[in-house]
């Protein structure tokens, strides 16, 4: 029996022994001067959310659907924002009026002043005469600085019903504001990944509605070792190659992990002993991804090669090679 368990894991060793062998010499041998790495596609992911609490009337759009910047992605009820509009609007109005009646009553009291000035200049002619006396002449002076004081209290319940005039149009621009806001709209053009609400939905302020993805930045995330990544910098070019797509896509190194990191499980190195490895984020050109949109899918699994040595030119495979006829 021991000697039969013996033969068991000796033909499990030799199992082992044979899978890592095809495993090692199976793997592609990169050129000299290059490095690259496995990973997925990736495209920029923006959440667009409700900046106001309300209930979702309808949605305008679909997953997988293609929006421009602005289009109306779903409708929210606006009958509370409506209706504060409609507030605010009458409020101004009666704010007009009450300009229009202090504008009329300064008028009124200026010319109140005019004659109590008139009956003062007048008095004060009589008074030189010895016709009117003192006392006479004091009453006149009130009643002309009674009457400019008028003036001056109508003046300032113009100004009073002018500010109210003014904060009633603040009121109605953020009532308009929020009632335009109950329309969802697209921040910019992209394609709908998600649909998280639905039409009945009652949501809080800040809750998503549509997750949307940019189809102009696309980009893979590969993970090197230290050596390559000490011989790389910012702007380097790149290619991307997807698994089912006969293709080589440009692109350029657009960010380098600062810090290193234990390497992922689904990436696969050259070097088992490699523990350590930076991200290498690798970008396709904006005017690249957005002709091919209708190819470039997030999570497409493909490899992605950088040049760690200028003087080389890349090889024969890795030269650019755009899909014919499949773009957007």
């Amino acid at each position: 029996m021991q000697k039969k368990w013996m033969w068991v894991g000796v033909a499990v060793v030799a199992l082992v022994a044979v899978a890592v062998w095809v495993n090692v010499h199976s793997t592609e041998k990169l050129p000299d001067g290059f490095a690259g790495g496995n990973g997925r596609l990736e495209l920029q992911r923006m959440d667009v959310a409700t900046l106001y609490a309300g209930r979702v009337v309808a949605m305008k759009v679909n997953e997988g659907d293609e929006v421009a910047k602005d289009a109306v992605l779903a409708e929210l009820s606006s009958d509370q924002s409506s209706s504060q509009l409609a507030g605010a609007k009458a409020a101004k109005i009666r704010a007009e009026e009450t300009v229009a009646r202090a504008t009329a009553e300064i008028l009124a009291q200026q010319q109140q002043q005019k004659v109590a000035q008139m009956e003062l200049d007048n008095t004060q002619q009589l008074k030189n005469d010895a016709l009117v006396s003192a006392a006479e002449l004091k009453r006149r002076l009130a009643a002309r600085d009674g009457a400019a004081a008028a003036v001056a209290a109508a003046k300032a319940a113009k100004a009073e019903a002018q500010a109210a005039v003014g904060q009633a149009q603040a009121q109605i621009d953020a009532a308009s504001s929020a009632n335009k806001d109950m329309l969802i709209r697209a921040p910019q053009a992209g394609r709908v990944e998600y649909r998280i609400a639905e039409a009945g939905n009652v949501l809080g302020a800040g809750s998503k509605v549509v997750t949307l993805l940019d189809p102009s930045d696309v980009s893979m995330s590969v993970f090197l070792p230290t050596n390559t990544v000490g011989q790389l910098k910012i702007g380097d070019e790149a290619r991307i190659v997807l698994d089912g797509l006969d293709a080589v896509f440009p692109a350029t190194v657009d960010y380098i992990a600062a810090e290193a990191q234990f390497t992922p499980k689904y990436v696969e190195t050259a070097n088992e002993r490699e523990k350590l490895m930076y991200k290498v984020k690798l970008s396709i050109p904006a005017e690249v991804a957005k002709r091919y949109s209708g190819l470039l899918k997030g999570g497409l699994t493909g490899n992605g090669y950088v040049r760690v040595d200028a003087k080389q030119a890349w090889p024969a495979s890795w030269q650019v090679k755009l899909p014919s006829g499949k773009g957007a």
